[in-house]
């Protein structure tokens, strides 16, 4: 039982992890923020990983009860959130601009707004789609209330470093360089592309059993 919840707390912090992609956020941080000082990106980085914790939260805690609301089946949301997954995945690895990051428009409206917090850093770069997807679907998954605390749990080591990281922006940039973020990404892909695959798998075979 110790093994089967240790295995499944890593499995969840590290597929959490690995979809909010803090290290991915830092560079675009650092460019819709060229004007303020650190005292003020630090306290932006705060907000922006309370703020996207709280939503994650949320969908952790929901998730199942939005699906009953919309009909929609568990087999089904664990083969479409796989199937994102999936995509977020190919495109971390292949180094492509995140669909998560925001459009040029976005970034210059995060540069001339006073505060960029809430958005875009918390959401869409820290808490999008496919983080939300994530969420929502380990709680499904989650067997006991122990489960969902790890996921809960999960959810706030993930803020908490993503605010670390974050408030520390401007120094793992010049400490890692665009190189160092590029290959962390791919990385945190590939762990993502396995993760998408496991939950295609798992939905199809729950929808090829039948009710």
């Amino acid at each position: 039982m110790r093994h089967e919840l240790a295995t499944f707390a890593v499995t969840a912090f590290a597929t959490i992890f690995s979809i909010v992609d803090p290290f991915a956020a830092a560079p675009v941080f650092l460019a819709i923020t060229p004007a303020d000082t650190d005292v003020s990106r630090r306290r932006m980085a705060r907000l922006a990983s309370l703020v996207a914790g709280g939503v994650l939260l949320v969908f952790a805690c929901l998730g199942h009860r939005i699906f009953e609301f919309f009909g929609i089946t568990t087999s089904a949301f664990r083969a479409a959130g796989g199937l994102l997954l999936l995509v977020l995945a190919f495109d971390m690895m292949r180094a492509r601009e995140n669909p998560k990051t925001p459009s040029p428009e976005e970034r210059q409206e995060g540069i001339e707004k006073a505060d960029v917090a809430v958005t875009p850093l918390a959401i869409p770069l820290l808490a999008g789609p496919g983080a939300i997807s994530t969420v929502t679907l380990m709680s499904t998954e989650a067997r006991s209330w122990v489960h969902l605390a790890i996921v809960a749990g999960a959810i706030v080591l993930t803020s908490l470093l993503s605010w670390l990281i974050l408030a520390n922006s401007s120094r793992l940039v010049r400490l890692i360089g665009q190189i160092g973020l590029k290959v962390l990404t791919r990385v945190m892909g590939l762990l993502l592309a396995g993760m998408g695959a496991q939950f295609v798998l798992a939905g199809t075979r729950e929808f090829l059993r039948g009710p």
